[in-house]
């Protein structure tokens, strides 16, 4: 399911995401913890792989186009699961 958040909206839930949350998640989706990084706007592609995400210029640091939401999803019930 594709969908469009800001850049900023998802390093704001990149950045609530308790300790150890990136591991976590790569283990969950076989991906490495790089590849779960790039799809929060890293860009390391030497350790990580791409992860169907598309950026555009414009406010809020840009608009992402998220192919897969698997990921953002996950990491909104950990992010919640911490503000509890």
């Amino acid at each position: 399911m594709e969908r469009k958040i800001t850049f900023n909206e998802l390093r704001k839930i990149k950045d609530s995401l308790p300790d150890g949350s990136i591991k976590k998640m790569a283990q969950e989706f076989d991906l490495t913890e790089e590849t779960v990084r790039n799809y929060f706007g890293g860009a390391n592609y030497t350790s990580g792989k791409a992860v169907g995400i598309h950026m555009e210029p414009g406010p809020n640091g840009g608009i992402v186009l998220l192919d897969d939401t698997k990921i953002l999803e996950r990491a909104k019930q950990l992010a919640e699961k911490e503000a509890v």
